[in-house]
């Protein structure tokens, strides 16, 4: 390569756009975001766009008034925006010379927004990197339709490269045990019974060719070897599935079932599926299975807090943003 293209290569302008599935602002917008959500079509996947369209208006109907209660149980607003703002300080503070932005799906801020901005700035490359550990068209392939369609609507001319899983990165799972060790409060492993719990997926999603499921339990492997490696001996360590709804059938086991299996023990909950916390982490995990812990007579029930802006985890971010542009 000669010294004047090298050059040229080195003066592009670039950004790392971050892509999540988003949360309320506020309350206000708890309607909004289910709206988006079930309006998704890999979300609801029927073929007929409006029998889509009404099942989502019901289910938003239905929904918005039991799902603001959740918010306001956890601050009147999702926590996922707050903790992807620090991320995105730290990872900016990491890489000066490249621009941090995020993209929310279902709430703001939206695509058009921050495509717009990447205009202001001229970028003439960009790097996508969903924040899901493990590839689901539910999530990874929505957020980058989603980012694309708004590229392709916007004549900003760049260069577009995607990552679609990270969940073997080796530093990135540093910061998984991290937390699993944080989780702990200083109790001893030897004591307790480790769950990884995922969001789940009707099993249609999955028989429809979703790699999630096979990434998922892989991941669970990697970090089962890593957590010897560090010294973590769980009594048990076990591979369950969260936040059922509606009458199909969903990944196996749920982890109340599990959570039935297991009880007068301690256990420490891991949600693997996340790399930022929000609802399903600080409400469904922490205060509604906690619920069903008791019930159950568990002696202490935990769960740990996802890596969000954990510092391995800014490590490998910028690792995988440097191996991305080598490839």
């Amino acid at each position: 390569m000669s010294t004047q293209s090298t050059q040229n290569k080195q003066s592009e302008k670039e950004a790392i756009i971050l892509l999540n599935m988003g949360g309320p602002n506020n309350l206000l917008e708890v309607e909004l975001f289910l709206k988006n959500m079930f309006s998704d079509p890999n979300i609801l996947t029927m073929k007929s766009s409006l029998l889509r369209k009404f099942v989502g208006t019901m289910i938003t109907f239905f929904r918005t008034e039991s799902s603001q209660e959740i918010y306001r149980q956890i601050g009147g607003k999702s926590p996922i925006v707050g903790y992807t703002e620090k991320l995105v300080s730290a990872l900016q503070n990491a890489l000066p010379e490249v621009y941090i932005d995020y993209v929310m799906r279902y709430t703001p801020p939206f695509a058009p927004e921050v495509i717009e901005r990447l205009k202001e700035k001229k970028i003439e490359k960009i790097f996508l990197i969903p924040l899901y550990p493990q590839y689901s068209t539910t999530t990874t392939k929505s957020s980058l339709e989603d980012f694309e369609e708004a590229f392709r609507a916007s004549g900003l001319d760049a260069v577009l490269l995607e990552k679609k899983h990270f969940y073997e990165l080796p530093r990135y799972n540093d910061a998984v045990i991290e937390r699993v060790a944080e989780g702990l409060e200083g109790d001893k492993s030897e004591e307790y019974h480790l769950i990884f719990s995922a969001h789940g997926l009707p099993q249609k999603i999955i028989d429809a060719g979703d790699p999630y499921q096979r990434h998922v339990e892989r991941h669970v492997e990697l970090l089962k070897t890593k957590l010897l490696e560090k010294g973590l001996h769980f009594k048990q360590v076990s591979l369950a599935y969260q936040s059922k709804v509606g009458p199909l059938k969903w990944l196996e086991p749920s982890l109340e079932t599990m959570l039935d299996h297991t009880r007068n023990e301690n256990v420490l909950i891991y949600p693997i599926a996340f790399t930022i916390d929000n609802s399903e982490t600080e409400y469904e995990l922490v205060i509604e299975y906690k619920e069903i812990a008791e019930e159950l007579g568990f002696k202490k029930y935990k769960v740990a807090p996802c890596v969000n802006d954990h510092p391995f985890f800014v490590e490998a971010l910028v690792e995988l943003y440097k191996k991305m542009k080598m490839s």
